[in-house]
């Protein structure tokens, strides 16, 4: 069996295929329901002395538009799409599972009223806030610079919490708990602070809403052991896939659309992946990549 095994298709059926206690940990990204068009354009620089930006040393260059990537972000009845969906993920989780939510301020407040329905309001363990700073900033109020992640165990007595595998981070006050404790830095609390993926960055895909690889890697070494088997049913451009792999752990990925899965296949290429209902690299007779 592969590590990796990506679908292409609607997630209700795949989740409803799945054993029953059969994956260790789950994350999901869903849409955030912003009622807009999610967007992310690709763009390059060169060096140019008549150019619209300053870099370093003071340095002009032209920005070269490349193109872009959008989805629709809407739904007329988005808990009603989630819950049967969330009702299956629980069903799939193994008895020490756990699954992390991944939302923003518009929704997750219903999502947890949801989440606490289906899988009990003493399951749920933590809201951990992921505060970033960058892009643009409102004037009329105060810019929304976080994501809410939440955290539900199957069952709140046993589940998995590996703090041990989480990397520490620097004491604000390092002069305030002496020079041992500095060094050694301290453990994450709920609140986690980490740049968005950057948009000139190694790790960028220029898939609109990818998620960073330290807050993914956070929660795979935290809350799974290497050779657990992990699930996202709203995969994207597969950074959680590409998360479990590096972490020594199996993974399911799964996502309708077909740009997403042009992004993964060209982000997993020549690892050991299972194609279920997408055939890489396949092209029609008009020479455009073929979706079944």
């Amino acid at each position: 069996m592969a590590k990796l095994k990506i679908y292409f298709g609607d997630n209700l059926p795949v989740l409803q295929s799945l054993p029953s206690d059969s994956v260790d940990l789950i994350y999901i990204d869903p849409p955030f329901n912003t009622g807009k068009m999610q967007r992310r354009e690709r763009l390059a620089t060169v060096r140019d002395e008549q150019g619209d930006r300053v870099g370093f040393q003071g340095k002009r260059y032209r920005t070269i538009k490349l193109g872009a990537k959008a989805f629709p972000d809407l739904f007329d009845d988005y808990l009603g799409f989630l819950e049967p969906r969330l009702e299956e993920a629980r069903r799939v989780l193994k008895a020490d599972g756990s699954l992390f939510a991944h939302l923003d301020y518009r929704e997750v407040h219903y999502v947890k009223v949801l989440l606490d329905v289906i899988f009990g309001r003493d399951a749920f363990l933590n809201e951990i806030i992921w505060a970033y700073d960058y892009g643009a900033r409102s004037k009329s109020k105060w810019p929304t610079k976080h994501d809410n992640l939440l955290w539900y165990a199957k069952d709140p007595q046993n589940y998995q919490f590996h703090l041990e595998a989480c990397e520490r981070i620097p004491y604000l006050a390092p002069d305030l708990v002496g020079p041992e404790k500095a060094a050694r830095g301290k453990t994450p609390t709920d609140v986690w602070w980490h740049t968005i993926v950057s948009p000139n960055g190694r790790e960028k895909t220029g898939y609109p809403t990818q998620k960073p690889r330290g807050i993914l890697d956070r929660i795979v070494k935290v809350h799974s052991r290497p050779g657990d088997l992990l699930l996202d049913f709203f995969a994207g451009s597969g950074s959680f896939g590409e998360a479990a792999l590096a972490l020594g752990r199996k993974c399911i990925l799964v996502d309708h659309h077909a740009e997403a899965l042009r992004v993964m296949e060209q982000r997993f290429a020549g690892l050991d992946v299972e194609w279920v209902n997408w055939i890489p690299k396949a092209r029609d007779d008009l020479g455009r990549r073929a979706v079944p």
